[in-house]
């Protein structure tokens, strides 16, 4: 898990992993090429038409550096020392762009289909490439290397493997720009801010020097590994030798359910008495197949699934996930399903959380054009009810661990900028959030050697229930929108995109629209670009109402959704309670007031984990980031 910096003599020349086959280089930039050889031993490395000459250090280590290059290619690099020669074919030269931050980052176009499928089904943009950083941690200090990595391309099936988000961004640049792109895609699921830190960073911030000092602890990380990998398998060792469903068959086609019950799928198991169950819950459904259904490729659709399940079609398994996030979307094998009747089997795991069938999501048959609906009535049954399996420990959301790994390989790299896409992770302390965003874009910024480095960030999307009383979330937004003060940042405002029963919501390619619209204002210097949606900046009271001042209201500002005039407006009087308020546009402002509320002091915008029914935008298309007119610290 931990990579090796390459020291002292070497047997043979290496370059860093991303200087491989494939890669972009940043165009107009000071680019080094770098790597090891034999100590003292000479490099010559030639790139159009030009030869620059270095030698290994007693390290090891060699570096050139290429003049500023004009975007274009392939090309191709030779670079010879006295005991090798390496080739480096099809190079590109253009925009590089870091991809930074956790799932929504990660989530990969393939992640999308359900909505997006029609959209990269043809994709063929060899100019487009991304280089997935290898995702490993280390806590001892910032590492030179890295430990694999390859460049793909934007064509025929690697495009499913690009961050979502990243591809439609890049392909709008492109699109824009004719100039190759290149993605560096440097993020981890369930990762908070603070693992993307630096030590150095994080000291200076405070707080974090327990867990610091712990995480050095080799030999602590490697026993509450073990004993976490010990924890597991013999959970889930007992869950199995326990499973009734497993013992009998309860997955074959022919299965004794007289004595099953009933129940709605899908579904919550909250307020069933199967809410505190943990261990193996199975559901068994009977389908009747059209035999003109059977012609061509047909996939199982189940939702979501929380925690896990291993899911059968007439007895044999068609796929299993091992937690609760991925769409369940199973290929079934040619010949499996027949004319008539079948049975579907789903083995529901859950080890720590309440289980469920997520609600508001695709469950069906699909083949040929065709679609059978599989929500309704299903009968289940218990095969095993045991004790919740204790959480592990993910040391990559440690504080510096993937930083270490996954940032500081790549200072050698030029790039253009960063867009980042993540918070999800910190919604649990809110509160903060704007003191380390500012913190890691200054150790980012370092990182690189660039003051300046644009900085482009998601806001988050709207996300659960509308009626929960929550806001952590819309707290964290308001961390983020109030981000905007560092120096040559941009974000990209997405409560209208999101999915209130989905973490990682599909229409990535909205999100990387909007990423793109911020780059080319900040990072291409499209001065009159109207980039972001309107931002709320001073506030006046005036006669029993506030007058909301924004910027960014492009040509001006709307209603969004064509009814029912401005929604998600609320006012407070001097006791602090909140109802909501009329709101009306007047030019560049908004007006909003409370029949109840004659002296109005404070509003807010959109202020809740899932604001569903805000709909301030700008003539442009672009939404309103929620606000409050409540500062703290």
């Amino acid at each position: 898990m931990i990579d090796s910096p390459m020291e002292g003599e070497q047997s043979g020349m290496k370059l860093h992993s991303m200087l491989s086959d494939g890669m972009v280089l940043q165009r107009a930039a000071h680019v080094p090429i770098w790597g090891t050889a034999g100590t003292g031993e000479e490099i010559r490395v030639s790139f159009l038409g030009k030869t620059y000459s270095t030698a290994a250090d007693v390290s090891g280590h060699w570096r050139v550096e290429l003049e500023k290059l004009e975007p274009g290619g392939p090309y191709e690099m030779t670079i010879w020392s006295s005991q090798a020669e390496l080739v480096v074919r099809d190079i590109l030269i253009g925009d590089v762009w870091v991809l930074g931050g956790q799932s929504n980052m990660e989530l990969p176009v393939r992640r999308t289909l359900d909505l997006l499928a029609e959209e990269v089904a043809s994709v063929n943009l060899p100019q487009i490439r991304q280089f997935a950083v290898p995702q490993t941690y280390n806590f001892q200090a910032p590492r030179l290397e890295l430990p694999g990595g390859r460049w793909i391309a934007a064509a025929l099936e690697d495009v499913l493997h690009f961050s979502a988000v990243g591809f439609f961004s890049a392909r709008e640049l492109y699109e824009k720009y004719q100039v190759p792109i290149g993605l560096v895609q440097t993020a981890v699921g369930g990762t908070p801010i603070e693992a993307w830190m630096s030590e150095e960073t994080l000291r200076e911030v405070g707080g974090y020097e327990a867990v610091l000092e712990q995480c050095k602890d080799d030999g602590y990380v490697k026993e509450t590994m073990r004993k976490d990998e010990e924890r597991s398998r013999l959970w889930y060792s007992h869950l199995n030798d326990t499973d009734l469903g497993l013992q009998e068959g309860w997955f074959n086609a022919v299965c004794d359910t007289a004595d099953w019950e009933l129940t709605e799928v899908p579904g919550s198991w909250s307020g069933s008495r199967l809410e505190p169950l943990r261990g193996a819950v199975w559901f068994r459904k009977e389908i009747d197949v059209p035999a003109s259904m059977l012609e061509g490729e047909v996939m199982l659709k189940l939702g979501t699934i929380v925690d896990a399940d291993d899911t059968y079609i007439n007895g044999v398994s068609v796929g299993s996930t091992g937690y609760r996030y991925p769409p369940r979307r199973y290929p079934v094998p040619q010949g499996l399903l027949k004319p008539g009747r079948n049975t579907i089997a789903v083995r529901v795991v859950s080890n720590e959380n309440t289980g469920a069938f997520v609600p508001d999501m695709p469950y069906k048959l699909v083949g040929s054009g065709q679609e059978l609906d599989l929500r309704g009535m299903w009968q289940y049954r218990v095969g095993t009810s045991i004790e919740a399996l204790e959480p592990s420990t993910f040391f990559q959301y440690k504080p510096s661990g993937v930083y270490n790994s996954m940032i500081a390989p790549l200072r050698e790299y030029p790039v253009k900028g960063i867009l980042w896409y993540q918070g999800e992770s910190n919604t649990g302390q809110p509160a903060g959030y704007r003191k380390l965003f500012a913190a890691l874009v200054r150790d980012w910024r370092r990182n690189w050697g660039s003051a300046d480095l644009p900085f482009i960030y998601v806001q988050l999307a709207n996300f659960g229930e509308e009626d929960d009383a929550q806001v952590n979330w819309a707290e964290l937004r308001e961390e983020q929108r109030r981000s905007l003060e560092v120096p040559n940042t941009a974000m990209a405002v997405t409560i209208d995109v999101g999915e209130y029963n989905d973490l990682h919501p599909q229409d990535k390619r909205t999100v990387g629209q909007r990423l793109a619209l911020c780059a080319r204002k900040l990072a291409y210097g499209e001065e009159h670009l109207v980039h972001s949606g309107p931002m709320y900046t001073r506030m006046e009271q005036r006669e029993g109402a506030i007058v909301l001042h924004f910027d960014h209201a492009g040509s001006g500002l709307i209603a969004g959704g064509g009814s029912g005039g401005l929604r998600g407006f609320a006012v407070s009087g001097p006791d602090g309670r909140f109802f909501p308020a009329q709101a009306v546009i007047s030019g560049s402002t908004v007006i909003v007031r409370h029949e109840g509320t004659s002296q109005p002091v404070h509003a807010r915008y959109a202020w809740a984990n899932n604001p569903a029914g805000a709909n301030l935008y700008n003539r442009e298309g672009l939404p309103a980031s929620p606000f409050s007119t409540i500062g703290w610290d």
